[in-house]
């Protein structure tokens, strides 16, 4: 496809569905940006910012188009500690850190790794995210005014229950201007978004973050920024493979990253927080028939716009709306079929499921969650794959030639169950055969258990001969088997 034609596709398909569909998008941000702010302990205008920001650059620099990016709940819930322990200067110079991570993951097309996040893994961060959303949510919970219960109650009511009605204007919104409106007229006494922060009133200004430039800042900054970057990547990565099979069409994810961490750093640069991709704001795009990368940027514009005009409203906010909306979130990320699915899925993918919820629950931090899911999927990978070594055997007539037929995949795994099966002590046998014919050997560990095998025979009298190595295990063979006399093990075909 030529540039011309790929330019096309992307900005001027259909350019008044892409319009429409960033309008909407736009008023779907701003609820969950100023959540997403009350969750990180920053002002809500650096959530609103970092929004407007990413959103904006992601459209021209991403791999995915129409996935909107912005401030998310998966960055938010790792920046509070410290946000309250150095301030927001280091937070968004961690955000600038994160972002050349993130810059550096795509260079070296770390992308491809989620290949090896299995499905346990991303259900069981999805649902993880959905707990530590709705744990940020306590303290506005707790030691509050009754109404506050009351006025959540009342979101969550038009939150559910507004799309019955229509589903032309996002409920999220409607929520917050019904919430709004009731506080207002009843004077009620609960917090208002007013008093988390000052709101914005005019453009993004650039800025670098103020911090030291020493290795201690380094040091203090690097744990977060890499876990914002690999959270944020993860998330994106998912976010682009749930909108690749919506739409049918490819995505370059290397380029997403690249995108992403740019996205990061302009955010920083102009005071907002780290974000990512965001599933429920890029399905609405979709479902709203956005396909391009117009629809992305007109919704960074459109909240801007919204904000300049209408920061006077967003004061008079009261939090209890943005408690209900972030319940909502919360709510509709977690995966609630994943709870009977844990009597009917293969244990080993339950206990991966269950492992990365409990890890990132106890630890609060979700790359780690991720972490042990990937670790514990690996190992429980190896253990199966380790069970299909077949070792069978017959003995010659004459008893003196005991043949041995090698089924499966060796590797580090399943190495100790071929040495285990071959017997090299058996009396009146002079000649061992040993057909790996419809075997392969992976790696140097499947090699160190054909050496083991062979040294052991020749050290007890016995003729060894190994047939059957493809030419892929032969290579393997070649390079790294044993040599003695300057002989390499046989190899006879």
């Amino acid at each position: 496809m030529t540039k011309q034609s790929s330019f096309y596709r992307d900005w001027l398909a259909q350019p008044r569905v892409d319009f429409l569909s960033g309008l909407v998008v736009g008023l779907a941000l701003i609820p969950e940006a100023i959540g997403f702010s009350v969750v990180a302990g920053v002002p809500p205008e650096v959530g609103l910012y970092a929004s407007v920001v990413i959103a904006t650059i992601i459209a021209f620099t991403g791999g995915r188009v129409a996935m909107v990016s912005a401030a998310t709940a998966a960055t938010a819930v790792l920046m509070g500690p410290i946000v309250h322990r150095n301030g927001l200067g280091y937070l968004l110079a961690a955000t600038v850190l994160m972002g050349v991570f993130q810059i550096i993951a795509g260079i070296f097309k770390l992308g491809r790794l989620m290949r090896f996040v299995s499905q346990s893994v991303m259900t069981g961060f999805v649902n993880a995210l959905a707990i530590l959303i709705f744990m940020a949510q306590l303290p506005q919970l707790i030691g509050v005014p009754y109404a506050v219960y009351g006025l959540i109650a009342l979101g969550l009511l038009v939150i559910y229950g507004f799309p019955y009605i229509t589903k032309a204007f996002p409920a999220p919104l409607v929520a917050i201007i019904v919430v709004t409106f009731v506080s207002y007229v009843l004077h009620l006494p609960v917090k208002h978004v007013a008093e988390l922060g000052a709101l914005p009133t005019g453009l993004p200004h650039f800025s670098i973050p103020h911090v030291p430039l020493t290795l201690g800042t380094f040091q203090l900054l690097a744990p977060l920024a890499l876990a914002l970057a690999a959270v944020g990547l993860l998330e994106t990565m998912l976010t682009a493979q749930i909108l690749d099979d919506m739409t049918d069409t490819p995505s370059n994810k290397s380029r997403e990253c690249i995108g992403q961490g740019i996205a990061n750093i302009g955010s920083a640069l102009f005071g907002g927080m780290g974000g990512c991709a965001m599933i429920g704001q890029s399905v609405i795009n979709v479902t709203s028939g956005g396909r391009g990368r117009l629809s992305t940027l007109v919704a960074g514009i459109f909240l801007l716009v919204l904000l300049v005009l209408l920061h006077g409203l967003l004061a008079i906010v009261p939090v209890a709306a943005l408690t209900a909306v972030m319940i909502m979130v919360s709510i509709n990320t977690f995966s609630w079929r994943s709870i009977p699915q844990l009597r009917t899925n293969p244990w080993p993918s339950s206990i991966v499921m269950v492992a990365t919820v409990l890890t990132v629950v106890f630890t609060g931090d979700l790359s780690k969650g991720v972490a042990v899911g990937v670790l514990l999927s690996g190992i429980f990978f190896a253990g199966k794959v380790s069970r299909l070594v077949r070792v069978s055997s017959r003995l010659s007539e004459d008893g003196g030639t005991r043949r041995y037929l090698v089924e499966g995949q060796v590797f580090f795994a399943s190495a100790g169950l071929l040495g285990e099966a071959v017997d090299v002590q058996e009396t009146a046998v002079k000649r061992l055969e040993i057909d790996v014919s419809r075997a392969h050997f992976w790696d140097i560990s499947a090699v160190g258990a054909l050496d083991r095998i062979v040294m052991k025979a020749r050290r007890h009298g016995l003729e060894v001969e190994i047939t059957g190595l493809n030419q892929a295990s032969e290579t393997m063979v070649e390079r790294f088997a044993a040599h003695r006399n300057g002989e390499a093990l046989p190899s006879a075909h």
